[in-house]
């Protein structure tokens, strides 16, 4: 068994025209929320063994608040495969990881996260920015999860919906 957990990036800002969707950092509220998902994760005790992040500057500003805050002190994975990457760009990434992490969280984009929780689960979860997604997938290794996998659904986790 296998437990993933998904999460999209945290809330960016659109004030710098001169960026490109690449660079773009987080804006007052994702610079909040990524750090409020990341004491959740603690709290929960749902830190993950290994965190990967997309190349995009906001993700990688996403998850470096989210491992400070939860407690995760091992270094942060980088794959630019996950900048604008689909469902099987995501498994590519996890079916090349070694077999030591049971708990790997991902942080990217919509669409393609929506989409691999939509085949994973079985069922269209909505992900607004930050929002945490916990499965755990029916497979002995990294490599055997599939856009076929049978996943069973932790938690799903809003920052909007969460308690002050």
């Amino acid at each position: 068994m296998k437990r993933l957990l998904i999460m999209r990036h945290a809330k960016s800002s659109w004030k710098d025209e001169r960026l490109s969707d690449h660079e773009r950092p987080l804006n007052k509220r994702g610079k909040r929320d990524a750090p409020r998902m990341g004491r959740l994760l603690r709290d929960l005790e749902l830190v993950p063994d290994l965190i990967i992040s997309s190349t995009a500057r906001r993700a990688m500003d996403t998850a470096a608040a989210v491992a400070e805050a939860s407690g995760y002190d091992e270094a942060i994975m980088i794959s630019r495969y996950m900048y604008h990457g689909d469902p099987e760009a995501y498994l590519e990434v996890l079916a090349a990881l070694n077999e030591e992490p049971r708990a790997t969280m991902v942080v990217g984009h919509n669409p393609g996260l929506e989409e691999l929780v939509e085949e994973l689960l079985d069922r269209y979860v909505r992900l607004p920015t930050a929002t945490v997604v916990a499965m755990d997938v029916s497979a002995g290794s990294w490599r055997e999860v599939t856009i076929q996998s049978q996943a069973r659904l932790v938690g799903i986790w809003r920052p909007k919906e969460l308690d002050s």
